[in-house]
């Protein structure tokens, strides 16, 4: 058995401490952890421990390969990679043999608080200096990457890329991004780039300039009646990244005949009209994550356009503050630790 520092939940406050790792078997890679994101799962996580277990957060973080087991063949030490939010799956039910190893009939392993499918231990996260991955669940950085900013992409990132893959967003799309926050912003960028009509719905027409800068074409202002009639029924697919409980018929009242509404925000129990979805023919989505092949896609695509995320990088003895702002949603766009200051 490894060790390494990590920041540690004792009761509802992070602590660095030593964490264990377990010795490389023969499919794992130890990656020296640079930057790890901060995720809404990572404050939920956090103010909701109840001190019965470990609890190490973060799930979306970069480094550097230090050492391989002897069936490595992928990475050797030097490497940039990535690590996103499962670490493992069973790879043998239909989800898995589909590349969707996120949606595994025997659950995805999570980056943390998940249970380890071989020697049944706890998962720790990235909220660490070290992190030990079966290789198939890390994959190469590509050049150009900023590693900071592109950290989020394999949580925020991918969860906005698979919907919008998903839902064949190209050139003549219409999309609005409710939210425009870690996953929306990010959401607002993949849109673009592949071509759509971006409008940003927010509850305010003060982040009109930041939805221009990252790409899109409008903002919806959801308070404002005049906005909103304006915009009725006119988007093709409509990605909700509202993290918290809301009503979905004025967002299912945006969105065109035989458009989509994708839930990837608040994850949470929500009532829905069937009218909303009937007057039409209205379609309600969701998704979490993304399988292997489509983080790779993704990073490629990134790494080809040139899409990170905003950040706001801090040293990792900074993560309370950190979470505290978060919970305040005072931050633009995502933040990330430089996990540097554990040695």
């Amino acid at each position: 058995m490894r060790s390494t520092t990590g920041w540690q939940a004792r009761g509802t406050t992070l602590h660095a401490v030593p964490i264990p790792r377990r010795d490389l078997r023969h499919d794992d890679i130890a990656v020296r952890v640079d930057f790890c994101g901060v995720c809404h799962t990572d404050l939920h996580a956090v103010r909701s421990h109840n001190g019965e277990d470990v609890l190490v957060p973060g799930h979306e973080f970069t480094g550097v390969v230090t050492e391989v087991g002897p069936d490595v063949t992928a990475f050797r030490a030097g490497d940039p990679v990535a690590v996103g939010n499962i670490v493992d799956s069973c790879g043998l039910c239909t989800m898995c043999a589909a590349g969707q190893e996120n949606f595994c009939r025997e659950f995805p392993t999570l980056t943390y608080g998940g249970t380890d499918r071989r020697d049944g231990t706890t998962t720790l996260g990235g909220f660490s200096r070290e992190y030990v991955v079966r290789d198939r669940f890390a994959h190469p950085l590509p050049a150009g990457l900023d590693p900071a900013a592109a950290a989020p992409l394999m949580c925020a990132g991918i969860t906005v890329w698979e919907p919008l893959r998903a839902l064949g967003v190209g050139p003549g799309t219409r999309v609005a991004v409710a939210g425009l926050g870690g996953l929306g912003h990010l959401a607002v960028k993949f849109a673009a780039a592949m071509g759509a009509e971006v409008s940003v719905v927010s509850r305010s027409a003060d982040r009109a300039g930041d939805a221009a800068r990252l790409g899109a074409h409008d903002v919806v202002v959801s308070t404002d009646p005049d906005s909103t009639a304006a915009a009725r029924d006119r988007f093709d697919v409509l990605i909700n990244t509202i993290p918290v409980p809301h009503d979905l018929g004025p967002y299912l009242n945006l969105v065109a005949m035989d458009g989509t509404l994708s839930q990837v925000g608040y994850l949470g129990s929500l009532t829905v009209e069937t009218m909303d979805l009937l007057l039409g023919r209205k379609k309600l989505t969701s998704g979490g994550s993304g399988g292997l092949a489509a983080t790779a896609a993704m990073l490629e695509f990134s790494a080809a356009h040139g899409i990170t995320a905003d950040i706001e990088l801090l040293p990792s003895g900074r993560v309370t503050e950190a979470l505290d702002r978060l919970a305040r949603g005072d931050v633009r766009y995502r933040f990330v630790l430089d996990l540097s200051d554990l040695g």
